[in-house]
């Protein structure tokens, strides 16, 4: 460990911790930096006559960072320099080094974009807690949510994002993207992650966000009518999605009782976008085009992940070390 300046000593009698920095206390110990930097270090630059590349971890920490405090590039930049805490898990000490530009955490970001990095750190993050006993079971849980994205034309070019698209939702129109997740029933761990345009019917998504080995599928009415499509992707399965009323033939008093009992359940993946909507702040895309926005996504679920066990992981250090 490197020796602190007198910049990042702290002689601060009466401090005390704030939420943030116990938040970020566990996110340190929990978050895998080995398998994530040996993940990303094949593509990221190497040292050579040019200017000498920032710390990879470092870099991996900010962009952490980033998806928990829901932060732009020049955002990141200004509260690095303003947070001693957010500096003290990133390892930054400004006696030694400065803090990375905006343009510094913006390039890595596109590196993590342009090797569809994203994806493969979800992947990565998947395994580690099933290498912690976190293990896929045979319930699955699908739902989708809107992202929604600037519907004004009062920028540069005078359009929206062509890659966006608007649906409606009971009377109310929204524009966006559409993130849809498969979630396990009894650990509510995001297992599986899909993104469309926002018009794109939720059940239109539905084969990515099965694994396979599920014996039960629970969803709401928007995938009622897709017993076939769960069949040829999960044979074991049954169909647990809600019954649906129509026009003329609405539900009965005993499908009525179903679907509440199947709410019971249904309802745990509110809880995964609880996390990336509300606590994560992911309700608005931050980027335009779909794939950066996915790239965010991957990572933003498996980040998502890590919260949801945080305290469980703890728990396993802490035992592991006293045993």
């Amino acid at each position: 460990m490197k020796q602190m300046t007198l910049a990042a000593a702290g002689f601060e009698r009466y401090a005390k911790t704030t939420r943030r920095a116990e938040f970020l206390a566990h996110m340190n110990q929990v978050v895998p930096w080995g398998t994530l930097c040996a993940l990303v270090f094949p593509v990221y630059p190497k040292a050579g006559d040019g200017r000498p590349p920032t710390d990879l971890e470092l870099m991996i920490r900010i962009h952490c960072l980033q998806h928990w405090f829901n932060l732009s590039d020049p955002a990141m930049e200004e509260s690095l320099n303003d947070s001693v805490s957010m500096r003290q898990f990133a390892g930054i000490d400004l006696g030694r080094e400065p803090v990375p530009d905006e343009s510094t955490i913006c390039k890595f970001r596109h590196l993590l974009e342009k090797h569809d990095l994203g994806k493969r750190i979800f992947e990565e993050i998947g395994r580690h807690l099933q290498a912690c006993g976190f293990q896929v079971a045979k319930g699955t849980i699908v739902d989708a949510t809107i992202i929604s994205a600037p519907s004004s034309t009062k920028n540069n070019d005078h359009a929206r994002d062509p890659e966006m698209r608007q649906t409606k939702k009971g009377n109310q129109w929204y524009f966006g993207m559409k993130m849809h997740i498969g979630t396990d029933s009894q650990s509510k761990l995001i297992h599986s992650v899909a993104f469309t345009a926002a018009n794109v019917h939720d059940s239109q998504a539905l084969p990515q966000l099965l694994h396979g080995q599920e014996t039960r599928v629970w969803g709401d009415s928007a995938y009622t009518g897709q017993t076939k499509v769960i069949k040829a992707h999960a044979p074991n399965a049954l169909d647990f999605t809600h019954h649906k009323a129509t026009r003329n033939n609405p539900l009965s008093a005993a499908e009525k009782s179903k679907n509440t009992t199947k709410s019971k359940v249904r309802a745990k993946v509110e809880h995964a976008f609880l996390i990336i909507k509300r606590i994560f702040g992911f309700a608005k895309v931050r980027y335009r085009g779909l794939m950066k926005n996915a790239n965010r996504l991957f990572v933003t679920c498996a980040l998502a992940n890590l919260y949801r066990v945080r305290h469980r992981l703890l728990r396993l250090q802490r035992d592991t070390c006293v045993q």
